[in-house]
């Protein structure tokens, strides 16, 4: 398969990169500057420079051409403006869901959160991240021409994954280390009966191929 991740150079987007470039798929990730190329190609994938923000939906599909699958992974980061909580982690989404349309890639999954959702109340800079991707989640989910899932994994750490997580429509809240959504990407991307459904992610006891097959009706 031939995935192409937004936010290439996220830490979950670099830890899904090496495992879908381990077992042979054909990745690449869209970057904001040439100088994360390297870490890129560290990681087994193909760096694109494409800013998400400026970039035409035009631009963007260009970048999608003869992909099977598209993640989104991108986000603003903790230290961000409110105003680029809507400009990439909501419109970014909007945008890469349109040029997956246009370039005909059906297959597309999008990184969320725990407590996205457009009525969260509160003023503060976290609060709008989760209206935002709120705002992503219901853009995407509207879209009869996309085979969408929507992670929304808990806490995110950077402790070792255990392989070991809980999947599925409420999981209640939690952490999981990146290293295990990055694995549950994985899978799902492989997985297209997982299309159309909205998962919560945190860790917990079940293998992460189990796990998604459990949701996927397998």
């Amino acid at each position: 398969m031939r995935i192409v991740i937004a936010g290439g150079h996220g830490q979950i987007a670099l830890r899904l990169e090496r495992l879908l470039a381990a077992r042979g798929d054909e990745v690449a990730g869209l970057i904001r500057t040439a100088g994360q190329a390297d870490d890129l190609r560290s990681a087994g994938a193909e760096p694109v420079v494409l800013d998400l923000e400026s970039a035409t939906v035009e631009q963007v599909a260009e970048a999608l051409s003869g992909a099977d699958a598209v993640v989104f992974a991108a986000g603003a980061g903790p230290g961000s403006t409110v105003e680029r909580k809507d400009s990439v982690d909501r419109d970014g989404a909007v945008k890469l869901a349109d040029a997956a349309e246009r370039a005909g890639v059906r297959r597309y999954l999008i990184v969320s959160s725990m407590g996205a959702d457009t009525t969260h109340p509160g003023d503060g800079v976290f609060d709008v991240y989760l209206r935002a991707k709120g705002a992503a989640d219901e853009a995407v989910r509207g879209r009869a021409a996309l085979d969408w899932t929507v992670l929304r994994p808990g806490a995110l750490t950077d402790d070792a994954g255990t392989g070991q997580v809980r999947l599925g429509a409420r999981t209640g809240r939690g952490e999981i280390p990146r290293d295990d959504v990055a694995a549950v990407l994985a899978e799902l991307i492989e997985t297209p009966a997982t299309a159309g459904l909205t998962l919560e992610l945190i860790g917990g006891s079940v293998p992460v191929t189990v796990a998604v097959k459990d949701v996927a009706g397998n």
